[in-house]
């Protein structure tokens, strides 16, 4: 696949990834490199120069915005927090099923319960948006994806600007959500201690090019990650309160 902003070198050029159904695959990569575009042309808000993004065997540029939509839900990164309860926003992830009246059936209530539910928002349902904590907005905003009901969800940059805390339970319940309900995630991600804990495979680019694709231990192996961010990275293990062993990576700049 290519694309370019304009005339002139392509900023995305050759490029082949491969997002394994119910996996968790967390695309990181240095500043500039192509990660947010790549989201971009998924969700159909960009079109490629040349090559195509598939879903399910299935060519999204062939499709409409709202046949899109209940194939893949996209979270991308906003500037702005809209003047809306949890509730209203929630609602907006039955936007691809709705009629011409806009108005919600049972079964888009139904849905939309549940998402409040799942995301655990279920109690600021009637807060405005605007008010809340960064860990609850991200909350909101993933229980509106789960009212989309789609199997494969992508996240752009999902814990920009969240505490440490709140980074850790965010990415816990989108584990949870691949676990338990088998959804393929697919997210752009900056954070490296987060993506090596909390995913299955990695794809890194670089310069508008995947570098290396695969299971996390196969692509450390391979060096990828520690070649493109110049960082060592070696496996740390850490023994919990409760007996277990908590397996992790600390991560050292290379001199």
């Amino acid at each position: 696949m290519a694309f370019a902003y304009g005339p002139g070198a392509p900023f995305i050029e050759g490029l082949s990834a491969a997002i394994p159904a119910g996996r968790i695959t967390s695309i990181v990569g240095p500043n500039g490199c192509g990660k947010s575009t790549l989201v971009k042309l998924a969700a159909g808000l960009l079109r490629p120069a040349a090559g195509r993004v598939v879903v399910d065997g299935c060519d999204t540029g062939a499709l409409s915005a709202r046949q899109r939509a209940r194939r893949l839900a996209v979270l991308a990164q906003s500037p702005r927090v809209p003047p809306l309860t949890v509730e209203a926003l929630v609602a907006c992830g039955r936007h691809p099923y709705g009629g011409r009246t806009g108005r919600l059936g049972p079964a888009d209530r139904e849905a939309v319960e549940a998402a409040l539910e799942r995301a655990g928002v279920q109690r600021l349902r009637r807060h405005d948006l605007r008010r809340l904590s960064g860990g609850e907005r991200q909350r909101a905003y993933l229980a509106m994806i789960l009212a989309q009901d789609t199997d494969l969800i992508v996240l752009d940059e999902p814990t920009t600007y969240l505490d440490i805390n709140a980074c850790h339970d965010l990415m816990a319940l989108v584990r949870d959500l691949n676990r338990r309900e088998g959804k393929t995630v697919a997210m752009v991600i900056h954070d490296l201690d987060l993506a090596l804990r909390y995913s299955d495979r990695l794809v890194v680019m670089e310069r508008g090019r995947v570098r290396a694709q695969g299971a996390v231990a196969e692509v450390l192996a391979a060096d990828a990650v520690g070649a493109a961010f110049a960082m060592d990275v070696c496996p740390h293990e850490r023994r919990r309160p409760d007996g277990g062993v908590e397996h992790g990576y600390v991560l050292y700049p290379r001199s």
